[in-house]
C-alpha cells in the first residue's frame, strides 16, 4: 500500500490591516476654523487701504484692486513698487507673476471641490493662499466646499470693507511710515510664506530669492529685484537636480576609489588571484593536488 504524505500546507498571506478612516469633522467645526481664518487675514485689508492711498492711488483705484485682484501679496507688491517711485508696467509685472501661483492651485482645487461649470468662473475669484490652504486641510470633499466657501466669502467681505476704511483713513493717518504700516504688507505675506516652507528646497529657494531681491534692490529700479527674485525657484531646481544626478562614486574622497590605492593597500588578497585561484567560502583544495602540480 503507498504511502500517503501529506502535502506541505502552503502559507496564507495576510493583507496588512486597513488604515483607520480619517475621523468625520463636523460642519460646525470646518465653519469655526474658516471664519477664523476669514476675519483674521480680512482684517489685514485695512493696512492695504491705508498703504496703497499712500502711494498716490485714489480711493476708486484702492477699491477696485481689491474687488478684482483679491490677492494680497500682489496688491502690496504693486502698490509698494509704485511708492517708490517704480514703473507701473514694471510694478505690474511683478504683481502678476506673483498671482500666477493662484493658477497652480486652481488646477488642485478643481479636482478636489469637483464644482458645476457655471460656479467655476465665480469660484475662481476666491482661488488665494487661505481659502487653498483651508481646502485642502479637510478630510471629505463636502468639508472642503464649505471650508473653501467660508473662507473666500468671509475674506473677500472684510478685506473689501477693511480696505476701503483703511483709504478713508489714510488722510487721518498721514504719513504711513510713521505708524510703520508701510511693513504690514511684508509682514503678512511672510506671516503667510513662512508655514508653507517645510522641505529643505523651498527653505533654500525663499533664502536665494531674499538674497537676490536685496541684494538688487540698490542698483535696479523698484519692482525689478522681486521679478530677479523669482529666478531663484529655477536655479535651486538646477542644483538638486544636478546632485541628484552625480555618480556617488564621485563623492567619494580620492584615496577611497579603488582606482587610487596603492597595490595591495586596503584591498581584500582575493581580489589579487588569478581567475582560476578563486575559491568561494568554506572550498578548500586537497593539499597532495598542490604538491603533484
Amino acid at each position: 500500500m503507498a504511502e500517503q504524505t501529506a502535502s506541505p500546507a502552503i502559507p496564507v498571506r495576510e493583507e496588512p490591516p486597513e488604515p483607520p478612516a480619517t475621523p468625520a469633522k463636523s460642519d460646525a467645526a470646518v465653519v469655526r476654523d474658516a471664519l477664523g481664518v476669514g476675519i483674521a487675514v480680512g482684517l489685514s485689508g485695512f493696512a492695504f487701504g491705508v498703504t496703497s492711498a499712500g502711494s498716490g492711488l485714489s480711493l476708486l483705484q484702492t477699491c477696485v484692486l481689491s474687488l478684482f485682484v483679491f490677492t494680497g501679496a500682489s496688491q502690496f507688491a504693486l502698490v509698494g513698487a509704485l511708492a517708490a517711485g517704480g514703473n507701473p508696467f514694471t510694478a505690474a509685472a511683478g504683481a502678476f507673476f506673483l498671482g500666477t501661483r493662484n493658477a497652480f492651485y486652481g488646477l488642485r482645487l478643481s479636482q478636489l471641490l469637483a464644482l458645476r461649470r457655471l460656479v467655476r468662473p465665480f469660484a475662481a475669484q476666491w482661488v488665494i493662499d487661505e481659502t487653498t490652504a483651508v481646502a485642502l486641510a479637510q478630510p471629505t470633499r463636502r468639508a472642503a466646499r464649505i471650508g473653501f466657501t467660508v473662507t473666500g466669502l468671509s475674506l473677500y467681505v472684510l478685506w473689501n470693507v477693511s480696505t476701503l476704511l483703511g483709504a478713508l483713513g489714510a488722510e487721518a493717518i498721514g504719513d504711513t511710515r510713521v505708524w510703520g504700516l508701510d511693513a504690514a504688507g511684508p509682514a503678512v505675506f511672510l506671516a503667510l510664506l513662512a508655514p508653507m516652507l517645510k522641505t529643505a528646497t523651498e527653505r533654500a529657494t525663499a533664502a536665494l530669492a531674499v538674497l537676490l531681491g536685496l541684494g538688487l534692490l540698490p542698483v535696479l529700479p523698484a519692482g525689478v529685484p522681486v521679478l530677479a527674485a523669482a529666478l531663484a525657484a529655477p536655479a535651486v531646481l538646477w542644483l538638486r537636480g544636478r546632485r541628484a544626478g552625480r555618480d556617488p562614486r564621485e563623492d567619494r574622497a580620492p584615496g577611497d576609489r579603488r582606482e587610487d590605492r596603492a597595490p595591495g593597500e586596503g584591498r581584500d588578497p582575493r581580489e589579487d588571484r588569478a581567475p582560476g585561484d578563486r575559491r568561494a567560502p568554506g572550498d578548500r583544495r586537497d593539499p597532495r593536488k598542490e604538491s603533484v602540480r
